[in-house]
């Protein structure tokens, strides 16, 4: 088992150019850290549902199939909250997920996951984006995730179905 890494979440402050700097940071700096042994890999999105279970087993044969690390990736929710203070007018507070912490407690103790080399990417934000955000990072070969039963997903539009009209690395939905 490879462990797991948790990455600050795209909605955080990163790193800002020094208008007073000689140079500006490049592109390669403003990003978030990628692991290049995990280049090239399989991202799967993964919320502990049994969609996302079933996408996880199947991105574990295809990263293994490929002789590639597997890039699990979280989309924290970030719940607004408002924040009354009396007169004032009312504050919206993200509350951060902590089921991240628990994801990744799990996924250390699944002897499944002993087959891949792996890391747990934690992201807040918009779940395509995120995903695509962070395929397009490590230079995923592919971007594996669980289909949407619910009504919510008939209403707003699947996660799969949105990710697979916009990513530009292949999608695969699994059922």
């Amino acid at each position: 088992m490879a462990g797991h890494e948790f990455f600050e979440p795209a909605d955080r402050k990163r790193p800002v150019a020094d208008p007073t700097a000689a140079e500006p940071l490049s592109a390669e700096e403003s990003r978030h850290p990628c692991d290049p042994a995990f280049r090239h890999g399989v991202v799967v999105g993964f919320d502990g549902s049994t969609s996302s279970e079933r996408a996880l087993a199947y991105a574990i044969g295809m990263a293994r199939r490929f002789g590639s690390g597997l890039i699990i990736v979280h989309v924290a929710n970030r719940l607004p909250t408002t924040v009354w203070a009396g007169c004032e007018p009312p504050v919206f507070v993200d509350v951060p997920d902590h089921r991240t912490e628990v994801l990744g407690l799990e996924l250390a103790c699944a002897d499944h996951l002993a087959e891949v080399p792996w890391i747990l990417v934690e992201r807040g934000g918009d779940i395509c984006h995120e995903l695509e955000e962070v395929g397009r990072e490590y230079e995923a070969d592919a971007i594996v995730v669980g289909s949407t039963h619910g009504l919510v997903g008939r209403i707003f539009g699947s996660v799969a179905g949105r990710l697979a009209k916009r990513a530009q690395r292949p999608v695969v939905v699994i059922p």
